[in-house]
Order: structure tokens, then sequence, then C-alpha cells
């Protein structure tokens, strides 16, 4: 009797994980996920994506410790974000791409996705120099990091998958922190 439950566990617990195609399977039959956990995920990597170009410019051209600093927590950690996110889509078998986004061209998302920079924008960014790279980096990426956390509350608020919910509030939790030392650093600039 024993041996027939937990045969019919295992086989429940494959079919769990090998599922039909909903959108609304179990990843390693944890918990469901839905079509925003998947829009999340997708348009936060484009996100992240932007953010660490923004951190590695600011890296190699200011001349200011404290914001070579915050540029290298920021690349740091987002890196490692996106890759999770990248394979969570991979096993949700979805596009790394959201929709209408054209795959790796940023630049068109400036106007859909909020806190996206422009290429106008990031061009002015990438030659920029010394107190006006500074300047810029600092309110570009507070209008970022603003962006961020407005997705991250929709996640919060919509996602059904735990990981996705769960990385949703640290990010939040984070850009928040992130945005009151940018405030205070762009402050001292003046």
């Amino acid at each position: 009797m024993k041996r027939a439950f937990i045969g019919g566990l295992v086989l429940a617990m494959i079919g769990t994980a090998c599922g039909g195609g909903s959108g609304s399977d179990s990843v390693g039959g944890s918990d469901a996920h839905n079509d925003k956990d998947i829009a999340f995920a997708q348009e936060m990597i484009v996100h992240h994506e932007q953010a660490v170009v923004m951190a590695q410019i600011a890296q190699d051209q200011t001349s200011s410790d404290e914001i070579r600093d915050l540029a290298a927590r920021i690349e740091d950690a987002q890196t490692p974000e996106i890759e999770s996110m990248q394979g969570w889509l991979e096993e949700w078998g979805a596009s790394e791409s959201p929709d209408g986004m054209g795959g790796m061209d940023h630049g068109d998302a400036g106007g859909e996705m909020a806190g996206m920079m422009s290429d106008e924008e990031m061009s002015e960014l990438a030659s920029a120099r010394s107190s006006e790279l500074d300047a810029m980096f600092l309110t570009m990426m507070i209008e970022h990091h603003e962006g961020a956390v407005s997705m991250a509350e929709e996640e919060i608020e919509n996602g059904e998958w735990s990981e996705a919910v769960d990385l949703a509030e640290s990010i939040k939790s984070t850009q928040e922190a992130e945005i009151e030392e940018m405030r205070a650093l762009l402050q001292d600039l003046d």
C-alpha cells in the first residue's frame, strides 16, 4: 500500500514537472507562474541590462569614489538578477524579448518602459566626463530606478510565482535605498 502511494506521488510529481503549455504550470513543481511573471522577467531583463551599461560608463568615467562604488554595486546586484530571470524564462519556455520590443534594441523602449533612457541619452552619458557625467548619471539612474520600482510594485501586486515576487520585493527595497543615496550624492554636487 505504501509503495503504491509513493509510486502515485512520484508520477504526480513527474506530471507536474513536465506539465502542459498553459503558461501557469509550475517550475520544478514549486508553484504556478502567470503572464505577469513572464512580462516582469522579460521587461526587467531589458531594464537591468541598460542599468548595467550605465553603471559601467560611470565606473569608467567618473572621478568620484562614491559614484564608482555605487555604480559597481548596481552592476554587481543586477547582473546575477538578469541571469536568474533568463533562467526562469528558459524554464517557462518563454521568449526573452518582450512583445514589440525587437530584441536588444533598447532605444525604442524609452517611451514604452518606465525609466528607460533613449539612445540619445545613452550617447550623451557615454560622452560626458567628470562632474557633468556625475550629475547626468545620478539624475538618469534615479529616473531609471524609479521605473524599476514601479515595475517591481506591479509584479508584487499581480505576480504569482513566489521567486519573481521575492525578486521584485528585493528590487523595490534595494533601489529605493539607492535612490535616496543618489539624491544625497546629487545634492553634494551642487
